[in-house]
């Protein structure tokens, strides 16, 4: 996977960081192709050890309301059997793995950590649709999220409300638009110096005050609905 560079996302991403008073929305939204090249190709072929490319792996039901593409066709399991081949996992587990490296490894990933979406219908401003429609084709695209466990789970940490993690993907394109973002707690946020890396770490401060910190927690954690207007 490469990312692939898009000056549009970039200037999106820079307004995807946004302080609501109680808590922190940090997103970013990163185009990759799907060409395999060098370490991609090892990895692709130890994949491929435990299925062929063309057997179809069982996602779990969407996440995302509205009827998915296998209910659709009479199917009386409904979403859940909702499929995709072996070869487009091992897309979306080598995109989180070339967006959060070096800090995650997904290769352990299985199949029913992943929905496919029927669609995604948020509040979101046309400039980010558009962005995401140019380098993409939306109408082309199968939506995929990725939803682990906690233990599996990036935003995991202390603090996280919660998070998103969906996929775009072009199979002619041979193309991904990966899109990720999260809602932390204030008590939980602290920026580090201008210009670089967020740091996430509780506060020594908050640690002393225990049940405080946690009532605070308690409050926010009622509003956990991932509405994003850039």
């Amino acid at each position: 996977m490469k990312l692939l560079e898009n000056s549009s996302f970039e200037a999106i991403n820079s307004q995807l960081t946004v302080e609501t008073g109680d808590a922190h929305i940090i997103g970013r939204i990163e185009s990759y192709s799907c060409k395999m090249a060098g370490d991609d190709k090892h990895m692709f072929k130890q994949f491929c050890q435990e299925g062929q490319p063309h057997v179809l792996e069982a996602l779990s039901p969407p996440q995302t309301t509205g009827i998915s593409p296998s209910s659709q066709s009479g199917d009386e399991e409904g979403p859940l059997s909702d499929k995709c081949s072996r070869k487009t996992l091992f897309y979306l587990i080598a995109t989180l793995n070339e967006s959060f490296r070096p800090d995650y490894d997904f290769s352990a990933a299985k199949s029913h950590e992943f929905s496919r979406e029927p669609s995604l219908n948020w509040a979101l401003k046309p400039h980010l649709w558009d962005a995401v429609d140019e380098e993409i084709c939306l109408s082309e695209c199968d939506i995929y999220s990725y939803n682990p466990d906690l233990d599996s789970d990036p935003f995991g940490e202390d603090g996280s409300l919660w998070s998103f993690n969906y996929f775009f993907y072009n199979k002619r394109l041979k193309r991904i638009v990966f899109f990720t973002c999260r809602s932390i707690s204030g008590y939980a946020y602290t920026r580090t110096e201008p210009g670089t890396e967020l740091d996430m770490e509780l506060g020594e401060e908050d640690t002393e005050n225990g049940d405080s910190g946690d009532t605070e927690s308690g409050s926010i954690e009622e509003e956990r609905v991932p509405v994003l207007c850039v």
